[in-house]
């Protein structure tokens, strides 16, 4: 169920020239390009801070959980989207392994589907008002934001707002020609390759007009097989398949979710599932057979993803959060890390805070903790 709204904020609303908040999706549909074209135009921006992603979130929550969503937008004269605060209120755990839950204000689609490189996309001369209208609407519980974005602008968080642990995010530059690898690994790929080919396993590039729901389908039912094999847990299930299908609805030529697939005899068998975003794929997850593992399917699906996404004018493959291994041997990704922060305004979100800090420090460089839900990323 959705809490009432705060009237104070629906008063600062109306006295603040071209600030509305929205508390239902449909009544976003006008503003989507607006939006799209604010954050595209913000450096760091990533396809997590679109309205295909907030929106989709948005509109396939459960709704029995209880939660108050807004989306604060300023615009123009000219209706020209100017900076856009999408901030959901629920109670939850700050990590899966803290049991005391905590409620808190974070960015909406950032919690139940472990969304990094979060940012609040906002035009310079709409900086001091976003500031505002957080601190305001926030302050009576804490602010929680677990995946922000390095570029991030830090001015806009309210007061009190602290760093409490970084996302080891690894990508990897690549372009048209671009080596992936040492000479030896490439080698290997090579012989892999030739092994799948006899074995009649082909592969294929779904961009994002051409995902279906069976594609999705067969992503998830992938996914749960490797994880069910590895011993995994996992938040991407058939429960968010609406949410995916969602995004799927609301992709175009070049954005949204995009797949790399092998087949064998019709049957997928393997997926590198993502998103698409200003020349930046998104690895956000996938799955394979491992009846192919002594074949080195996944290293040939990452390899191949790459190498598709680069034909297709993709300069940055992103491998998300995670420090697994084989991102940086063999592939040659660079850690960028996403900021973890916290604002408390109660004893749990307070240990909570410190839990999550004192691990941070004593963590290896460069390893990351799973989402909140211990959802498992993308591993080889």
């Amino acid at each position: 169920m959705t809490r009432p709204a705060d009237p104070s904020s629906a008063l600062a609303a109306q006295a603040t020239p071209g600030l509305q908040v929205h508390r239902t999706p449909g009544t976003l549909a006008p503003l989507e390009p607006g939006w799209r074209d604010l954050v595209a135009s913000l450096p760091g921006s990533s396809y997590f801070m679109t309205p295909d992603w907030v929106l989709g979130a948005w509109e396939t929550m459960d709704p029995d959980t209880p939660a108050t969503v807004e989306v604060a937008v300023w615009s123009g004269p000219a209706g020209r989207v100017e900076a856009v605060a999408p901030v959901l209120r629920v109670r939850g755990r700050l990590h899966h392994r803290l049991p005391l839950p905590v409620t808190s204000w974070t960015l909406l689609g950032y919690a139940a589907d472990a969304a990094d490189h979060g940012l609040l996309p906002a035009a310079p001369h709409r900086r001091e008002e976003v500031r505002a209208w957080l601190r305001r609407r926030t302050r009576w519980s804490s602010f929680w934001l677990p995946a922000m974005d390095p570029e991030a602008d830090p001015y806009l968080l309210p007061p009190g707002t602290r760093r409490i642990a970084r996302n080891t995010c690894p990508r990897l530059a690549i372009g048209p020609g671009a080596a992936v690898g040492s000479s030896g690994f490439r080698k290997d790929v090579r012989r892999y390759e030739r092994q799948l080919a006899q074995q009649e396993v082909s592969f294929r590039w779904v961009a994002p007009p051409d995902m279906t729901a069976e594609v999705l389908d067969a992503v998830l039912r992938l996914h749960r097989l490797r994880q069910d094999h590895k011993g995994n847990t996992t938040g991407f299930g058939p429960e968010r398949r609406g949410f995916h299908l969602r995004l799927q609805q609301r992709a175009d030529a070049d954005r949204g979710p995009a797949a790399l697939v092998a087949e064998h005899q019709g049957t997928v068998i393997g997926a590198v599932y993502g998103f698409l975003w200003s020349n930046t794929f998104a690895y956000y997850n996938g799955g394979w057979d491992p009846a192919y593992a002594r074949l080195s399917l996944g290293t040939v699906l990452v390899n191949r993803a790459i190498s598709a996404a680069a034909e297709h004018g993709v300069r940055t493959f992103d491998f998300l959060r995670g420090d697994e291994p084989y991102k940086y041997r063999p592939f040659g990704a660079h850690d960028r890390h996403d900021v973890q922060w916290l604002r408390p305004r109660s004893l749990t979100a307070v240990l909570a805070g410190t839990a999550i800090h004192q691990h941070d420090r004593r963590r290896p460089h460069g390893a990351t903790p799973p989402p909140p839900d211990g959802s498992a990323s993308p591993e080889i």
